[in-house]
């Protein structure tokens, strides 16, 4: 098979690696389709792995799959079944883990987590506990799926089990064009929350008021935190959504009111901030550390995916082997969105959207009609066909069932897609 190895600090290789084993009592293994990249592939990447760890590891803390092979005492899985894999190697009998509570194990710093301090999910096969994989709901496909262990699990046990976000409250979205800050706008406005968020450009305003923000502001021109009061009538707001660090920490608890809660999952821009000890006793402020999810986090972020309430913004999909721009990407702040989704094996990946004209999908049937020479073929239901060059202009989905779908060459037809996101290339 093949993996993409971290060989040493800053070089990523695609290589050829064995195949794991069979599955012992209580494994799995799994089928990889897709890994999406986060800032903790960076800081893999970067030799930030607050950890000794042994090189060259197999890169990818977050990804989708089908189970290919379980193990002795595995009820629970078969081969086939859709799966994200929960990455820290939690050990399944402390009393956090008991609790439900894995992200708080009390014995992770043995095992780590895979892509981070041991072989990870950028691989054709992997072998991990049962436990650590969580089932996708039918209707996710593996590009949006791929972001619920990470992206969306952080978001959602931020949110609501660590802040208490409800409706009716002000929350302060840092950094809204991230990956964590898209989703944190997404869910926050899904519950009946007032959206306040930062952006770090001016082309980036109008993209985080899209998806549903009340008030956007560009935090390189002016200060936020006098912003977030005035747009509160001088109160300030209820929660801060904090992952940027040193930068916006001062003003973060400045922007709160009386009794407010700033939740944090990360530091991006550093590792130290001061901290004004009288304001936080004073406005008896609440600052509450956040790092990871717990199992139900993912099938809570699954379950909004797969009922269409919140689904995530991908910036790009991309093949396997340009990991390594994914992240030079994710460092430069170069996407509008720096949720990475990287495709598996085999093929290579591409987005997918309305046509070129900014006209929805056509049904399948219309191709017959549209295109000009035509040959015969069966895909799936949910299948998409792009065609019209590159990029594609036209995209045509299959219905319900097993379509027999009229398809040309003649526009450069060139890539079937499984799902609403990717699989792998069709020559015509």
């Amino acid at each position: 098979m093949q993996a993409l190895r971290l060989i040493e600090d800053g070089r990523l290789a695609l290589e050829d690696a064995p195949e794991p084993t069979a599955p012992g009592a209580g494994e799995v293994i799994v089928r990889m389709k897709t890994v999406a990249l986060n800032h903790i592939d960076l800081w893999g990447f970067r030799g930030m792995a607050f950890a000794k760890r042994k090189l060259p590891i197999v890169a990818g803390v977050e990804g989708a799959g089908e189970i290919a092979a379980v193990g002795p005492g595995v009820a629970n899985r078969r081969p086939g079944d859709p799966v994200v894999l929960y990455a820290g190697m939690i050990c399944g009998h402390c009393p956090a883990c008991l609790r439900g509570q894995e992200n708080l194990c009390e014995n992770i710093a043995d095992g780590g987590i895979m892509g981070f301090h041991r072989d990870g999910l950028a691989a054709q096969y992997v072998r991990l506990p049962a436990r650590q994989t969580i089932p996708v709901p039918a209707g996710v496909d593996w590009a949006t799926s791929a972001t619920a262990p990470v992206t969306f699990a952080t978001v959602q046990h931020m949110l609501f089990d660590n802040a208490r976000l409800v409706a009716g409250e002000t929350i302060l979205v840092h950094a809204a064009g991230s990956g964590v800050g898209t989703t944190a706008v997404l869910m926050a406005k899904a519950v009946g929350a007032r959206v306040l968020a930062t952006v770090g450009s001016e082309e980036k305003i109008a993209r985080v008021e899209a998806l549903g923000a009340d008030a956007v502001l560009n935090y390189r021109k002016d200060r936020f935190e006098t912003w977030a009061r005035r747009q509160t009538g001088k109160k300030g707001v209820d929660v801060v959504f904090e992952h940027v660090g040193p930068d916006t920490w001062a003003g973060s608890l400045l922007a709160l009111k009386r009794g407010g809660r700033l939740v944090t999952c990360g530091s991006t821009s550093g590792i130290s901030a001061e901290t004004n000890l009288f304001q936080v006793f004073q406005q008896q402020l609440r600052i509450i550390g956040s790092f990871g999810a717990n199992f139900r986090n993912v099938a809570e972020g699954l379950a909004k995916m797969a009922s269409r309430e919140v689904l995530p913004v991908i910036d790009s999909v991309i093949d396997l082997a340009d990991f390594g721009q994914g992240l030079k990407r994710m460092a430069d702040r170069a996407g509008w969105n720096p949720t990475t989704t990287v495709l598996g094996w085999p093929g290579r990946a591409t987005m997918t959207g309305p046509d070129s004209a900014g006209r929805p999908n056509k049904p399948a049937e219309d191709l017959a009609r549209i295109l000009g020479r035509l040959e015969r073929r069966r895909f799936p239901a949910g299948a998409i066909i792009i065609g019209g060059g590159e990029p594609a202009e036209e995209m045509y989905i299959v219905e319900d069932g097993l379509a027999e779908v009229l398809i040309s060459d003649r526009n450069g037809l060139s890539k079937i897609f499984h799902s609403s996101r990717i699989l792998t290339h069709v020559a015509i």
